[in-house]
């Protein structure tokens, strides 16, 4: 191909473009540097007004954090969905990562913008900070969508920070009563998928958090299948059922009780079910707190879409009930009155219960005999769980978790001979596991919880008179049947030996 002489050539166009970008990238990092804040709005507002005057269809609204001194939940929404929409070509970004985030979190920063579409409908978003320091704004980094920080709004420093939202005026109800709620439901996902699991616990009479990081899943819980269903059925029912709770006049919050031996997984269950939900932990040691008032005041520190756990309530502390009435000198406390029953019922399925949405509330015990009937009934414990002795379907999930073997795979020789042993009350959960953790090869972790399981076995034995009785009577039984086959008596059709077959049946 041959250019004209008068022509330039595509090298030298291609040369001078990008001498033009550049100069083009530096005088806007300049101006962005160089340029008070003030002076780059005021150009704005001249330009965008200039140019809504050719666009007078178009509607813009404005969305600020401050809503009449209370957080603007819309801002908020916002912040968190722009923050998955930000396009590759953005040239100022804000980063920020905070010590619970798993991962590192990008947020517009001034004058950056965003385009959606929400039902072939074109919408611009655009993230605007008026006044204070440039370098310090951005999209309220971290904030309250991302993991520390300040929030949106007004900052200390006088600097408003806002997003704004233009599309065209025709799409005005769309918007409002389709497109805003969608963007609060992302964000709710969004902010689900990276929330950060947090246990919250007592000192001096404050909540303490740490991460929780407990790995107990329904998966790998050693409890019965079908009771593995019931619970996460109710769940799943709870959660999607809060226009329900508004419509009946109930409190939007769900009431377990975990009962059974020591070492059953009551403390496990607790954790499978927050790391199901996405539900903080709160683990609320009555023994620390000394009055009704106090109880009163951690309760409403506690956080909406959270589960707040009791453990071992029967022996936790010593309740006076609701009729007794606090001897001087008896009971801890002071004028305030001390932590009482009536109390801490209050606060389960009374008034102080409605402030807040979506609570589940946990008691373990392992004697539910000794509890106050009035903490059971439904509206304060919906939901009775016994945890109990290991079964052997409890036992294949524990051997698939700590030897890798499931269904997949052909069953271990030892499995007939464990589920026959294992049947009844013998081991729970917590001692199975300390078994097959004694060895990597299954072969032998096995052999060894067979071993555990005939020396628990006869002990138990031993110790149950009908146990013996029955051993006893099966081992007579057992002679009878020999003897008959070898003597060829009518033994079997003798009274002792159909009583004891009845006996034993």
């Amino acid at each position: 191909m041959f250019f004209s002489k008068d022509l330039p050539s595509p090298t030298s166009v291609f040369t001078a473009y990008a001498s033009m970008a550049g100069y083009m990238m530096m005088i806007r990092s300049m101006a962005h540097e160089l340029i008070p804040a003030p002076i780059q709005d005021f150009i704005y507002r001249t330009l965008r007004s200039l140019f809504f005057r050719t666009s007078s269809s178009t509607l813009t609204l404005t969305i600020d954090d401050d809503n009449m001194g209370m957080n603007n939940e819309i801002y908020r929404a916002a912040q968190t969905y722009l923050s998955t929409k930000i396009s590759p070509d953005a040239v100022r970004l804000r980063i920020s990562k905070g010590h619970k985030d798993k991962h590192v979190n990008l947020y517009l920063s001034d004058g950056e913008i965003v385009n959606d579409v929400y039902e072939d409908v074109q919408l611009v978003w655009r993230f605007v900070t008026d006044g204070g320091d440039k370098k310090s704004g951005g999209g309220g980094v971290g904030g309250r969508g991302g993991g520390g920080g300040r929030r949106g709004g007004m900052d200390d420093d006088g600097r408003s920070e806002y997003f704004e939202l233009s599309f065209d005026k025709k799409h005005k109800d769309l918007i409002l009563s389709s497109y805003v709620p969608y963007i609060e439901s992302k964000a709710k996902e969004i902010r689900d998928e990276r929330r950060i699991l947090m246990l919250h616990s007592l000192n001096s009479l404050r909540w303490e958090s740490v991460i929780l990081e407990h790995p107990s899943t329904f998966e790998t819980m050693a409890m019965e299948d079908d009771l593995k269903r019931d619970v996460i059925e109710d769940l799943d029912r709870f959660i999607r059922r809060k226009e329900f709770y508004k419509r009946v006049g109930k409190a939007w919050k769900r009431g377990y009780l975990l009962y059974g031996p020591p070492g059953t997984g009551k403390s496990s269950l607790v954790a499978a079910m927050a790391n199901y939900l996405k539900f903080d932990v709160y683990d609320l040691q009555l023994a620390s707190v000394m009055r009704d008032s106090d109880l009163r005041r951690l309760l409403l520190a506690t956080r909406n879409r959270s589960i707040l756990v009791i453990e071992d309530i029967d022996c936790a502390v010593d309740l006076p009930n609701r009729v007794e009435q606090p001897v001087e000198g008896k009971h801890r406390g002071e004028s305030q009155g001390p932590l009482t029953l009536s109390g801490l019922l209050n606060f389960i399925d009374g008034l102080w219960s409605s402030c807040g949405d979506e609570r589940i509330i946990i008691f373990t015990t392992n004697h539910k005999d000794r509890l106050d009937p009035a903490l059971l009934r439904p509206g304060r414990m919906d939901m009775h769980i016994y945890m109990g002795h290991c079964s052997f379907q409890g036992f294949k999930t524990l051997a698939s978790n700590y030897l890798g073997l499931n269904d997949s795979t052909m069953p271990h020789r030892l499995f007939p001979e464990i589920e026959r042993l294992i049947d009844g009350e013998v081991m729970t959960p917590a001692q199975v596991a300390e078994e097959l953790m004694k060895s990597e090869d299954a072969d032998v972790a096995l052999e060894g919880l067979v071993n555990v399981l005939e020396k628990m076995r006869l002990k138990s034995e031993e110790s149950n008179p009908v146990m013996m009785k029955k051993k006893e009577s099966r081992l007579e039984l057992e002679e009878i049947r020999l003897r008959s086959d070898t003597e060829g008596s009518p033994r079997k059709n003798s009274k002792r030996f159909k009583k004891l077959v009845l006996f034993w049946t």
